[in-house]
């Protein structure tokens, strides 16, 4: 049994594929999705969005945010920016991560809205040289 997955960006429709599984990044921990599953609508954050076939992971993105559809047969991934994991320049990475400290480091704290948008950068930024450094060591 497997569940539709699409995945799309604001560029184009990245992937459409039938899946036996998909683990993805929700803003409050990681879901995975089989067929059958609950109803939902979740806002995404930065990390990786895994796909399995049985129980192998067949392919990998990081997304860096959005918002994902459930339902009990298809899975849609509204990705703000994705890209393979096998794409990930831990070099470039590392660099986002220290420009976005330092934004989260200055921000005003009184700024609730300014605050907010540099806490998701800097998630976000950890999180891709995390899978960066994941995918150096395979």
């Amino acid at each position: 049994m497997t569940i539709a997955l699409e995945i799309i960006s604001p560029e184009r429709l990245l992937l459409a594929r039938p899946v036996s599984m998909v683990v993805i990044p929700g803003t409050d921990g990681d879901l995975g999705i089989l067929p059958e599953h609950a109803k939902l609508i979740t806002s995404l954050r930065g990390g990786l969005i895994d796909l399995y076939e049985d129980d192998e992971i067949i392919d990998r993105f990081f997304v860096t945010g959005g918002f994902a559809e459930v339902t009990e047969d298809r899975c849609t991934v509204l990705a703000d920016q994705i890209v393979k994991l096998s794409e990930l320049d831990a070099q470039v990475a590392a660099e986002q991560l220290v420009r976005a400290e330092e934004a989260y480091r200055i921000v005003d704290e009184a700024d609730v809205v300014a605050w907010r948008r540099a806490s998701d950068e800097l998630i976000t930024a950890q999180a891709r040289v995390d899978a960066a450094t994941l995918n150096e060591s395979r």
